[in-house]
């Protein structure tokens, strides 16, 4: 019985410890906006428009996108005041562990950090970067997909 009693403990615990985690593991959105037309951050930038007049851009760098190097994340926010932004990189197949770069404000709506995309041992990997927009009233969701990083 003893035994049981370790076992249930260890399961609320676990709950509790996601529970805690979850926020960082899975990051929350008031608002999900989609991009506004298909576009390849290995060539180019990357944009959406926002509610209210906003937009924002993510450009990545360099281009292409290498495996393992050391990269430029930035951001471009317009028409709407921004708290706070972070970059989700997300392997859409398999976990490859959190990678959310906080950016650190530029002014004038911009926002730069670095981070570094891991290698995928099956070689091919689809991605979604999700820049995380933190404003006064609500954080926001813009998802941009992008293929495997090339060698």
């Amino acid at each position: 019985m003893l035994i049981d009693l370790i076992g249930l403990l260890l399961i609320a615990l676990v709950v509790v410890v996601g529970y805690k985690l979850s926020p960082v593991l899975l990051p929350k959105a008031d608002l999900t906006v989609a991009p506004e037309t298909p576009c390849d951050l290995h060539r180019s930038p990357c944009a959406a428009a926002l509610p209210g007049g906003g937009r924002v851009e993510l450009s990545v760098l360099p281009r292409p996108i290498p495996m393992v190097k050391p990269l430029t994340v930035e951001v471009a926010v317009s028409g709407v005041a921004v708290d706070r932004v972070e970059v989700d990189f997300a392997g859409l197949e398999m976990n490859m562990g959190l990678n959310r770069p906080l950016l650190a404000g530029r002014g004038d709506g911009r926002f730069a950090g670095g981070t570094t995309l891991p290698v995928c041992i099956t070689g091919a990997m689809a991605w979604q970067a999700t820049v995380l927009l933190e404003t006064p009233g609500e954080r926001i969701a813009v998802p941009f997909r992008f293929g495997s990083p090339v060698p």
